[in-house]
């Protein structure tokens, strides 16, 4: 792994596990109902998705060279980071990171849909087991 990729990799599952654990709060609370839990989670986990690929709609856009990752990289590998000119510097980390966001948008839309898949047998489970009771 690249040490550009792997900076913007431990900046993007630093949020991810902040969100994971406010998420996974959220359905320990509404563990009462656990179709409802796995729904919410699955709807958060959505909401998460989508703002990963806003983030990566907006690297393009906005300047780096200030943030976390750019932060993260430079004291990994200062002797890289003093050969960059600042527009190809911009360039290689609009890149770097929005292809990380989209990889990890992809992984997290997969978890809320596997969420939403367990809530709807377990629905389905429900129903049939409601249909054979005398």
């Amino acid at each position: 792994m690249e040490p550009l990729d792997h900076a913007a990799d431990r900046c993007i599952r630093r949020a991810l596990g902040f969100a994971g654990l406010a998420i996974g709060t959220v359905m320990l609370a509404l563990s009462y109902d656990i179709s409802l839990a796995l729904r919410s989670g699955g709807d958060l986990m959505a909401i998460a998705a989508i703002v990963l690929l806003a983030t990566a709609w907006r690297a393009r856009h906005t300047d780096l060279r200030d943030s976390e990752t750019w932060a993260l990289f430079n004291a990994m590998r200062p002797e890289l980071v003093a050969g960059l000119a600042k527009p190809e510097a911009q360039r290689l980390l609009a890149a770097t990171l929005r292809r990380r966001l989209l990889w990890h948008a992809e992984r997290v839309g997969a978890g809320a849909v596997a969420l939403w898949a367990l809530m709807g047998l377990l629905l389905l489970l429900r129903e049939l087991g409601a249909a054979l009771e005398p």
